[in-house]
């Protein structure tokens, strides 16, 4: 058997898509005004001080502390049929096909939330492996549920979902240095491939 592990974010998207979901559930204008409100936040990430599993829960938070799950879900699920498709590289998409053609079982593994990534997994038949967030009374807290799924987190939520021994060939594609740990993992690596 044979896997192929995709990163998602700038390796199949052409952008990064938090702030494409943010922009799509909130607006351009509100999300220019959440930035302005969270620039010193933003500066202390770039400068190294803040991690990055807590400024994305401070975005989080800010854009959607206490939205009811059901209504970002279904936001989520219209961003995946509208707006995603003219994000995604043709030549990643093509990648995976090819993939899926030969039977190799294809796996996204993306710090995005899977609530924005799995849908457009689902329409591809493409497993996928994400960042979680946390919910509580049925309304998102701005948290995420145990770890950012990033660098060492990638590998490890891989081998909680496969034994990679059973896998004659893996494969890897990402475009980041937290998509090292994951590329490691694979005999074929692929970084920055479809740019």
């Amino acid at each position: 058997m044979t896997i192929a592990f995709f990163d998602f974010d700038g390796t199949i998207t052409t952008r990064d898509t938090l702030w494409e979901i943010i922009r799509y559930h909130r607006g351009r204008a509100a999300m220019y005004a959440g930035m302005v409100q969270l620039l010193p936040q933003l500066l202390r990430f770039k400068l190294k001080m803040l991690p990055a599993q807590e400024m994305k829960e401070e975005v989080l938070a800010y854009f959607f502390g206490e939205m009811p799950v059901a209504d970002f879900s279904a936001g989520c699920e219209r961003f995946c049929r509208e707006q995603l498709p003219s994000l995604i590289r043709p030549q990643a998409l093509a990648a995976i096909r090819d993939h899926q053609r030969q039977g190799h079982h294809v796996v996204v593994v993306s710090a995005s939330a899977q609530d924005w990534v799995a849908p457009w997994c689902r329409r591809e038949n493409i497993v996928c492996l994400a960042t979680r967030l946390e919910v509580k009374n049925k309304h998102l807290t701005g948290k995420i549920q145990g770890i950012n799924c990033n660098g060492v987190e990638k590998v490890n939520r891989i081998r909680e979902a496969y034994r990679l021994e059973n896998f004659r060939e893996i494969y890897a594609y990402g475009d980041s240095e937290g998509d090292r740990p994951m590329l490691a993992l694979a005999q074929h690596v692929s970084f920055k491939p479809f740019r």
